[in-house]
């Protein structure tokens, strides 16, 4: 088919390339998505007398037709095509003459990408929100595990203050709750449909934008058309941001992981299945996995600030540079995938190696408890403090399973409180069932079949 915006001329094969560059190949993650926005969008026009309903009927059925192609790995998007919409409508136009070209009727290229990308945005996001909280799942479950395991506590990477395997279990659970809220967030933001504001402007047709989104399953419409358009790429960057903070939250994890690791260490061990080797040295057992999560992350970052260094100087209006943002925002997603699946299963393999951990407390680590019993005879909390700091090496060795069960404040190693990551869990978990069910529920009463998403 021709391009969509074909004129009297052909393009300089050169500048072809470059304007298309690697979009019709990420295109093939977009096309399902595109379909079904193109249902609800033929169904929309049928509604307002735009189509007949015979022509509604036979366009939905070969939009249908390529959605089932494309899961069978068989339906092609060529440089010449551009990106997938093109291909697309191509196919419709082939296949049904005069009905597959009054497809694009009251729609831009720039609002049906748009309202494409976030139907797919919806399905990742709320795929990876289940499996974030998967992985929290695994995290209670394993700080519950070991919640009386004594573990070192440590500022500067020094010894502190007596602390639990439970704890630091713990934590990491409640960071990710936190990363899935501000997922959520960008999830609300994300579910608006941009789908009716065509190129920025409206268009002089009734369209039912409304309809569309209902259609489509999002809570509601993107208000001003100007927006919808200016907002590309900035809600995808919202997104980004969010995942990002995922990603540095296995960062974070890997992190400790390797370090604790270490021989010189032994608080924790990974299995040998996921480990790689050397080249060169027989005995290495290389955390690999753990080091890509960290470095990962940074690609992460380094994605987002590409995002947002695109969009952020641009005119009001489309501007072609937003095509610059599909293929940062696509691997974004399909790292942050990656990286959760990996994460859970390297804290479900993790071995705990208690006589190491016990091994760490050597007397120094009690000094503040000592401070604070001094406290508790009488004495201000700045003289006990001096008093044991001149005198570290009369401290002895205690018994770290009493020293972290004497800590019983909400959230300390002696009372965890892991019902509260339990209970914001589940709620999320709510959240995510309710809206995947919403999708699927509202894909079903638009094709009238069963998708999978």
């Amino acid at each position: 088919m021709a391009k969509l915006w074909f004129k009297n001329y052909d393009l300089n094969e050169l500048l072809e390339k470059f304007t298309v560059g690697n979009d019709y190949i990420l295109d093939k993650n977009l096309v399902v998505s595109d379909c079904l926005c193109s249902i609800a969008h033929i169904q929309m026009l049928s509604e307002i007398g735009v189509l007949t309903k015979a022509e509604f009927k036979a366009l939905k059925a070969a939009l249908l037709e390529i959605i089932k192609l494309d899961r069978e790995g068989k339906f092609e998007i060529k440089l010449s095509d551009e990106d997938c919409h093109t291909a697309i409508e191509g196919y419709l136009t082939a296949k049904l003459g005069e009905a597959g070209k009054k497809v694009h009727t009251g729609r831009s290229r720039n609002d049906q990408v748009l309202t494409a990308t976030r139907f797919y945005a919806k399905t990742r996001m709320l795929q990876i929100m289940d499996k974030a909280l998967d992985l929290v799942d695994s995290l209670t479950a394993f700080a519950e595990k070991y919640k009386n395991v004594p573990m070192p506590g440590r500022t500067h990477m020094q010894i502190a203050m007596p602390s639990s395997v439970g704890l630091w279990g713990a934590a990491f659970a409640e960071e990710l709750l936190d990363d899935i809220a501000f997922l959520k967030a960008a999830y609300d933001l994300n579910n608006r449909c941009p789908l009716g504001s065509a190129a920025s402007y409206g268009v002089p047709l009734p369209l039912d934008r409304e309809l569309t989104a209902s259609l489509l399953g999002f809570a509601g419409i993107q208000n001003n058309v100007l927006y919808a358009n200016n907002s590309r790429g900035k809600i995808e960057s919202m997104i980004a941001d969010a995942l990002e903070q995922m990603t540095i939250t296995f960062s974070k994890l890997a992190q400790d992981l390797i370090i604790f690791s270490m021989p010189e260490f032994g608080y924790f061990s990974l299995p040998a299945s996921l480990c790689s080797g050397s080249s060169i040295m027989p005995q290495k057992k290389n955390p690999d996995g753990l080091e890509l999560l960290r470095g990962k992350a940074a690609s992460v970052s380094g994605l987002c600030m590409g995002m947002k260094n695109v969009v952020r100087a641009l005119p009001t209006g489309y501007n072609r540079d937003f095509q610059e943002t599909k293929e940062l925002f696509i691997k974004i997603m399909d790292t942050a995938y990656m990286s959760t699946l990996v994460a859970k299963l390297t804290v479900d393999e993790l071995q705990v190696n208690r006589d190491k951990l016990k091994e760490g407390f050597t007397p120094d680590i009690f000094a503040t408890d000592e401070a604070l019993r001094l406290v508790a005879s009488g004495k201000s909390f700045r003289d006990a403090y001096k008093e044991v700091g001149l005198n570290l090496d009369k401290l002895k060795n205690e018994d770290p399973v009493v020293a972290i069960k004497k800590r019983t404040s909400t959230g300390t190693p002696g009372n965890l409180n892991l019902k509260y990551a339990k209970k914001t869990a589940s709620s999320y978990r709510a959240f995510a069932e309710k809206e995947h069910n919403a999708l699927l529920d509202a894909v079903n009463k638009l094709t009238g079949k069963k998708i999978l998403l």
